[in-house]
């Protein structure tokens, strides 16, 4: 069996971004209900030499979509800040990275196969294929960061289980 490029970036980025939308949802229906403020959540650490809960999602779009993009330029550096974005400007970047996602066609993204990518950061440039980029760097990126967002949505009390973090699976049709 054989495993497309789209299929693992494409298909794995709409899972985690469609979860990472729900989950987001969630977030804000129970932090309304229970009086805690969504600004005060944007900027929520882990731990404080970790970036807050606005850096994590931006960093979920930027490691799907924004994948793909770079992908495409043959070139891929790390995401900026999302200073100034509020909880529903996350959202909305979230839902904008999913709707992009989706806009793409399997030929398109599968055209780029071993295609190479540069990961830029600062002076360092770190050579990749398009396949290995995503699988070792993009898509272990895209969880982590994902994965920390719902943490700190957790550690806000909002009631979220692996399910919501799964996402849609992709079952044998």
């Amino acid at each position: 069996m054989s495993v497309s490029l789209y299929e693992v970036s494409v298909e794995s980025y709409l899972q985690a971004v469609g979860a990472v939308a729900h989950f987001l949802e969630k977030g804000k229906t129970y932090c309304e209900e229970n009086g805690i403020d969504l600004g005060e959540v944007v900027e929520t650490r882990l731990f404080p030499d970790m970036l807050p809960f606005r850096f994590q999602l931006v960093s979920v779009g930027h490691h799907s979509l924004g994948s793909i993009q770079g992908i495409e330029a043959g070139a891929f550096s790390p995401p900026g800040s999302g200073d100034g974005l509020d909880y529903a400007g996350l959202q909305n970047l979230i839902i904008d990275a999913k709707a992009g996602l989706e806009a793409l066609t399997q030929d398109d993204v599968n055209a780029y196969g071993g295609k190479e990518v540069i990961f830029e950061i600062g002076d360092r440039k770190i050579p990749f294929t398009a396949e290995n980029f995503v699988m070792t760097f993009s898509l272990p990126n895209l969880y982590f960061h994902a994965a920390t967002a719902y943490d700190i949505l957790r550690m806000k009390g909002v009631p979220l289980g692996k399910r919501d973090f799964m996402g849609r699976l992709r079952m044998k049709t």
